[in-house]
Order: structure tokens, then sequence, then C-alpha cells
């Protein structure tokens, strides 16, 4: 398992579309990706999931990885997550 914790700077957090986003990079992975905030623990590869609590600006995100591409899975995912502010 390889895991990063970052702050969302995104002045909107993650809603709808960046979620959305989110769950078709995770779902090019084999890895098993998991978005911990707070005491919420979310699948990546589930749109639901990631709407069912806000991830807010200023949160603290956990990105958690397992699997067989579980370095690659963790830098996209990452990258993705570092880059919100330029997707508004």
């Amino acid at each position: 398992m390889v895991q990063k914790t970052l702050t969302i700077h995104n002045e909107s957090g993650l809603h709808l579309r960046p979620a959305g986003d989110m769950v078709s990079i995770a779902n090019k992975c084999s890895s098993h990706i998991m978005l911990t905030c707070g005491e919420h623990k979310m699948n990546c590869k589930s749109l639901m999931s990631l709407l069912a609590f806000p991830v807010c600006p200023g949160d603290e995100v956990t990105v958690e990885c397992y699997g067989d591409d579980e370095e690659q899975a963790l830098k996209k995912i990452v990258t993705f997550l570092e880059n919100l502010d330029c997707q508004e």
C-alpha cells in the first residue's frame, strides 16, 4: 500500500464534475484507491461514494492505493487533485 496526504486548494472543493473526472481516472487503474477526509473513507472508483461526504477547500485528504499498479495510481490521483485549481 502507498499513500499520500495533501490539502484541497480548489475553491469549490471536490464537487460533481471533478469527482466524476477522478472516478474516470481511478477506473483506468487496477488498484483499489481510497480517499480519506476526516473520519470518512471513500472509494475513488465510485461517484456516489465520493459525493456522499463533501470535500471542501482547505480539507486535508489522504489517498491510499493498493494493488498491482499502486504507485502509478497514486501518482495519477495525486496529480489530479493537486491540479484541480487549474481545471476550473
